[in-house]
C-alpha cells in the first residue's frame, strides 16, 4: 500500500527509538517511517543480493517482507551472502533469512515461499507484495518477475553482479521503462558465466544489494529520485560508477500472459545440445582414471582446461594446464596436437563442462578424446578427499 492512510498508522515508542534517526530526517520524518511500516516488500532469493537488502529493509522498519528461494545455505555462499552464518549451512536459506531479520525486527512480519518462482505460481506470490526486489541470477527468473510486474504494475528493483561488476535500476515504476527494453531478447545460453564459474568480488553485491535497498526505501517514500530511466553502472576494480539512460521501446511486444521462460531463453534446447554433444564423446568417471594414472601407462595425455588460477587451487597429478579460452582462440589446439602425438587424449575441467567443449573443438580438428565425468570436483569427492573444492 504505496499511499497508506498515515492517520491509521501509529508508532510504538520502542518504534520511536529505534527509528529516531530516520525520524529527525526532514526527508523522512514521522509520515515517512509510518509509510515504511505499512509497506511490503517481496524479496526474490536470498543470495548475494537479498542478503544485504533484506537486512536493511528489515532495520528500516519495513512492515511486510516476503522471500521467494528454495535453495539451501552451502559454505560456498558464506563470502557474500551475508544474511546467513556457518551454523545455517545445510539448511533452507529462508529459514536462516527470516531468523536473522528478527535478530534486527522483531516486528517485521516475515513470509516464506520455499519454492522456484514460476509461470503457475509468480502472479499469486507477488500480487499481494507494493514492491518487488529482484535478486536472481538467472535470466528466465529476471524476465518472469518483470513481466509479472509488469501484469500486476508493481515497482521491480532490479540488481545483476558478475566478478567486478554491478548494475542496478528501477523497473516499470510510474510509466518507466522495463526489463525488456534493456534486453529485448535473453543472450543465448552459455554465453553470460554464472557466478560459479566466473567469480564474484565478496563485497560486490553488498554494494548492489545496498543500493537496491535504498531505491526500494526511497518508492516508498514517494520520492522522484529513483533509478527509474538510469541505469547505474558499477565497476569495484576501478570503484567507478557511470549511468546510462534507459527509455520505454514504442514498438516493444505488449506483455498479456506469463510464458515458458525456459523456452524463451533457449535452456531446454541448450540442455539438448549438450547432452547430444556429450553422448557423442567418450567418458571415463574420475575412479576410472585414477586406476589409469596407477597403472604407470604412458600411452596417455590429461589436460586441464581450467583457468591457470584454477589450476592453481587444485590439480590432478599429471594434468597439463592448456585452458578452455586459448583452445577457443585456436593457440591452444597446436599445443595439445603437439602433446598428443600419437597418445590418447584424456581433459577435464571443474565440473565436465568445459572439458566436453573443448573436446568437442578439437574433435573438428581431428582430435579425438575422451571426458572425466564430474571433474575435479568428482575427484575430490570420490578419490583424494584433500583436493580442495571451490
Amino acid at each position: 500500500m504505496l499511499n497508506p492512510n498515515l492517520d491509521e498508522i501509529q508508532l510504538t515508542k520502542e518504534e520511536y527509538e529505534r527509528y529516531s534517526r530516520h525520524i529527525i530526517l526532514p526527508e523522512v520524518g514521522l509520515d515517512g517511517q509510518k509509510r515504511l511500516k505499512s509497506a511490503s516488500v517481496l524479496c526474490i532469493g536470498t543470495g548475494g543480493l537479498g542478503s544485504p537488502l533484506l537486512l536493511y529493509l528489515a532495520a528500516a522498519g519495513i512492515g511486510r517482507i516476503g522471500i521467494v528461494d528454495f535453495d539451501i545455505v552451502d559454505s560456498s555462499n558464506l563470502q557474500r551472502q551475508i544474511i546467513h552464518g556457518t551454523s545455517w549451512v545445510g539448511k533452507p536459506k529462508i529459514e536462516s533469512a527470516k531468523n536473522r531479520i528478527h535478530e534486527i525486527n522483531p516486528d517485521c512480519q516475515v513470509d516464506l515461499y520455499n519454492t522456484l518462482l514460476s509461470s503457475a505460481n509468480a502472479l499469486d506470490i507477488i500480487k499481494p507484495y507494493d514492491i518487488v526486489v529482484d535478486g536472481t541470477d538467472n535470466f528466465p527468473t529476471r524476465y518472469l518477475t518483470n513481466d509479472a510486474c509488469v501484469l500486476l504494475d508493481k515497482p521491480n528493483v532490479y540488481g545483476s553482479i558478475f566478478r567486478f561488476e554491478g548494475q542496478a535500476t528501477v523497473f516499470n515504476y510510474e510509466g518507466g521503462p522495463n526489463y525488456r527494453d534493456l534486453y529485448p531478447e535473453p543472450p543465448p545460453p552459455g554465453m553470460v558465466p554464472s557466478c560459479a564459474e566466473g567469480g564474484v568480488l565478496g563485497v560486490l553485491p553488498g554494494i548492489v544489494g545496498t543500493i537496491q535497498a535504498t531505491e526500494t526505501i526511497k518508492i516508498i517514500l514517494g520520492k522522484d529520485t529513483t533509478l527509474s530511466g538510469r541505469l547505474l553502472l558499477f565497476n569495484a576494480l576501478d570503484m567507478t560508477f557511470r549511468e546510462l539512460k534507459l527509455r520505454p521501446n514504442p514498438i516493444r511486444p505488449v506483455i498479456e500472459k506469463l510464458i515458458d521462460y525456459e523456452q524463451f531463453c533457449g535452456i531446454p534446447q541448450a540442455k539438448a545440445a549438450e547432452e547430444k554433444e556429450r553422448q557423442a564423446l567418450s567418458e571415463m568417471n574420475v575412479r576410472e582414471l585414477k586406476q589409469l594414472l596407477d597403472s604407470g601407462a604412458d600411452d596417455f595425455v590429461l589436460i586441464d582446461v581450467r583457468n591457470p588460477n584454477e589450476y592453481e587451487i587444485a590439480k590432478i597429478p599429471g594434468a597439463v594446464l592448456i585452458p578452455l579460452p586459448e583452445i577457443e582462440r585456436g593457440a591452444g589446439i597446436e599445443k595439445v596436437k603437439e602433446l598428443v602425438n600419437g597418445h590418447r587424449l584424456i581433459a577435464h575441467c571443474k565440473g565436465g563442462v568445459r572439458s566436453a567443449k573443448a573436446l568437442s573443438i578439437l574433435k573438428d580438428f581431428g582430435i579425438e578424446g575422451t571426458n572425466v565425468k564430474g571433474g575435479i570436483r568428482a575427484w575430490s569427492q570420490e578419490v583424494d578427499s584433500s583436493v580442495p573444492e571451490y
